[in-house]
C-alpha cells in the first residue's frame, strides 16, 4: 500500500473516532501540537520517528510528549498504534488528511493562493470573499509568496485553478495578438 493511501486510511479511522467523541477540532489541534513539536525538535523527532530505537522506548517517549502537551487518550492511543505499525513517520501526511476531513465536515474548503507579493489583510479578505462566492463554500486561505510571478495571484480551490497572474494575462494577450485579434 502506498504511504499516501495509508495516511488517508489512518486519518479516516482517527476522524471516525473523533466524530464519535464530538472532538474533531480538538483532536486536530492535538495532532498539530505534536507535529509542531516534532518539527521544532529534530532530536526528539529522530527518537520517535525512526525505527532505530525499540518501539517500546519510542512509545514511552511519545506518551511523555503527549502527556506534557495535554493530549487526549484517543490521540495517545493513536500515536502508540502508529509507532507499533511503523507509521509514525507519516504523521505529517496523516495530519494533512485529517485536516481535510475536518474541513469537509465543517463545510470549509482550503484555498491555496500564490501571490507575487505579500497580501494585506484587506486584500486577503477581498480574495477570500471573491473565491467563496465563486465556489459557494466558506474558505480558509493558505497564502504563499512566489517572487517569480510578475504580478497578481494564482488560487487553487479543490480542483479549480483561478489564475490571475500577470504572466498568464501577458501570455493570453500575446496569443490574441498572434491570432490577429
Amino acid at each position: 500500500m502506498k504511504s499516501g493511501a495509508a495516511a488517508r486510511r489512518y486519518a479516516r479511522a482517527l476522524f471516525a473516532l473523533a466524530r464519535e467523541e464530538g472532538r474533531i477540532e480538538e483532536i486536530r489541534g492535538e495532532l498539530d501540537a505534536i507535529g509542531r513539536l516534532l518539527d521544532g525538535n529534530a532530536e526528539l523527532a529522530h527518537a520517535i520517528l525512526r525505527p532505530l530505537f525499540p518501539s517500546g522506548e519510542r512509545r514511552r517517549v511519545l506518551q511523555v510528549v503527549c502527556e506534557r502537551l495535554g493530549s487526549s487518550d484517543t490521540v495517545r492511543r493513536f500515536c502508540s498504534f502508529l509507532v507499533d505499525r511503523r507509521r509514525m513517520v507519516e504523521l505529517d501526511a496523516i495530519r494533512t488528511a485529517y485536516g481535510t476531513l475536518a474541513d469537509e465536515a465543517a463545510g470549509r474548503m482550503r484555498a491555496r493562493v500564490v501571490s507575487a507579493s505579500p497580501l494585506s489583510d484587506a486584500q486577503r479578505e477581498r480574495l477570500r470573499n471573491a473565491l467563496a462566492e465563486r465556489t459557494g463554500s466558506h474558505l480558509e486561505l493558505d497564502v504563499e509568496v512566489d517572487a517569480t510571478l510578475l504580478g497578481g495571484a494564482v488560487a487553487t480551490v479543490g480542483g479549480l485553478v483561478f489564475d490571475g497572474s500577470l504572466r498568464t494575462q501577458l501570455e493570453q494577450l500575446r496569443a490574441n495578438l498572434m491570432r490577429g485579434h
